[in-house]
């Protein structure tokens, strides 16, 4: 769907078939928008809760930042996507990340890249990250020109298909669209392993976390002008925490930042005064910290 001028507006097919009853509400936050679907301390080796930091390399980054959509995907321009990209650059390379940026690939490209960072040799790497910035909906991504199950381009990097990375941290922060629900908030008065060996085997889906921008079920804000709530939070909080905090830290400080920080406005009807919470699932299995 077309942009309509300053304000919030959401990358949805069936928006008006959604029925709100929030009034507007008065916003710092300007012209932006939802991705949608249509409808550190180093490392120490010795410690069995903490990944290994004393690798050559900390990895590679992956960034797949998705802008323009085909026609025939009703998706829109995704105004501000290039702001969040350009900052997860700025980030994973100061954290010592390797960092690759792919832009508007289509499906089969998005597989393909995941693919193949999954064969390359991370024997002398820490971990790896992936950032996906693209429209969405519950369980799936879009590439340019459609869509695809979420898993598909996670599952090249477990554990019985890449071998280099086993027992490493695989972490994925994807600014997408979950469903269509809006987030009206709420008022509140105030805001307040067992021993050193190592297992023969281990969980093909150990080591992985994903940093959803929010929780399912709901849209995912973006402003055409700052970037995506999410990665302005995710990327503040990693400059000013990496290698003091442990990254679920981080994570947490990201959810209360998107939290409490930001609200929508719009000049549509309802899409104003919401709220947004991050979602992070971990399979992580233990602490891990970015180098200092």
């Amino acid at each position: 769907m077309a942009d309509r001028g300053d304000g919030d507006t959401v990358d949805a097919l069936r928006l008006f078939s959604k029925k709100s009853d929030a009034e507007p509400a008065d916003s710092n936050q300007t012209a932006e928008e939802m991705d949608a679907e249509p409808s550190g301390g180093g490392s120490k080796t010795a410690d069995p809760y903490r990944y290994r930091m004393d690798y050559p390399c900390i990895g590679k980054c992956l960034i797949i930042n998705n802008k323009n959509f085909d026609k025939d995907t009703n998706m829109s321009l995704r105004n501000g996507t290039d702001v969040d990209a350009a900052a997860a650059v700025k980030t994973f390379s100061a954290l010592g990340y390797k960092v690759q940026v792919a832009n508007d690939q289509t499906v089969d490209q998005m597989n393909e890249k995941l693919s193949a960072a999954s064969q390359e040799d991370h024997s002398d790497c820490a971990s790896f990250a992936c950032v996906l910035l693209s429209h969405g909906d519950e369980g799936i991504i879009y590439g340019t020109d459609g869509w695809l199950k979420f898993e598909e381009l996670t599952k090249y990097f477990k554990g019985d298909r890449c071998k280099s990375l086993v027992g490493k941290p695989k972490l994925f922060f994807i600014q997408a669209c979950r469903g269509s629900d809006l987030d009206g908030g709420i008022e509140c008065d105030s805001m307040p392993s067992v021993d050193d060996q190592t297992s023969e085997r281990i969980p093909v889906e150990a080591d992985f976390l994903y940093a959803y921008s929010t929780a399912p079920g709901y849209y995912s804000w973006r402003n055409t002008a700052n970037g995506s709530w999410f990665m302005q939070a995710l990327c503040e909080m990693m400059q000013r925490f990496s290698g003091e905090l442990e990254l679920m830290q981080i994570m947490t400080r990201v959810n209360r930042k998107v939290a409490l920080s930001f609200e929508s406005s719009s000049n549509l009807p309802g899409f104003s005064g919401k709220k947004q919470i991050p979602c992070i699932v971990s399979m992580l299995t233990k602490d891990f910290y970015f180098p200092n």
